[in-house]
């Protein structure tokens, strides 16, 4: 028996937050590059911000580490994306 779980955000996408670096995935059907890197000044936020405006991404799953998430988490709630902090352990 084949099971499967509902989408429940489909314009949703994932960071993974670094300290030099911040990792993006968007739906593969959203870009042809569905993941980039992005570098962690506020020029480079800013344009990781509107390449998911572009891909018309409503929520992200930011996973918060250390402080490096702060800055990334402003620019993104200043453009109307729901974040949802995640911590992995």
């Amino acid at each position: 028996m084949s099971s499967s779980l509902p989408c429940v955000k489909p314009n949703a996408a994932g960071i993974d937050v670094g300290s030099k670096s911040h990792f993006v995935a968007v739906p593969a059907n959203r870009d042809p590059e569905p993941v980039r890197e992005f570098g962690f000044f506020t020029e480079d936020i800013q344009k990781l911000a509107q390449w998911l405006k572009e891909c018309k991404i409503e929520t992200v799953a930011l996973e918060a580490t250390g402080s490096f998430w702060i800055p990334l988490y402003d620019a993104l709630i200043e453009q109307n994306i729901e974040v949802c902090l995640v911590c992995w352990r």
